[in-house]
């Protein structure tokens, strides 16, 4: 009884409109919106996201979880290291530079490497979010 009481609220908050609201802008607008041509071998986040870092030995030894954006360029890599299943993790912020990213045509499947080791990395300073 309680679910479908539950349930029935739900619904009639989403079922009622929206009011209207005033809102503010900030910043100005360019007069003209400007429009890139994006070719199908371009990189994209959400393909980085999530992507296996290994090394020389074909080892993994990250994830990439985030990337940091700086002045308009990737300035790094977040990588997270160490744990197992999600337990014991922690985040570096690594150069772009030193990870090679790669489209494996052959695989149909985006690559990523650097030169280090999982020991290397778990020894790396520790990245936190900002709050």
């Amino acid at each position: 009884m309680k679910k479908f009481a539950l349930m029935a609220a739900s619904l009639a908050i989403l079922a009622t409109p929206v009011l209207a609201q005033e809102s503010k802008t900030t910043g100005t607008a360019p007069a003209e919106a400007k429009f890139s041509t994006v070719s199908k071998d371009e990189m994209f986040s959400s393909k980085l996201k999530g992507l296996n870092v290994t090394n020389q030995k074909d080892e993994t030894v990250g994830e990439i979880t985030d990337i940091a954006i700086k002045n308009h360029e990737v300035d790094a890599l977040i990588l997270s290291v160490g744990g197992f299943l999600g337990m014991g993790e922690r985040y570096v912020a690594v150069s772009p530079s030193s990870v090679s990213v790669r489209y494996d045509a052959k695989n149909d499947k985006w690559l990523a490497s650097m030169n280090t080791t999982k020991d290397a990395l778990k020894s790396a300073p520790e990245f936190k979010y900002p709050k």
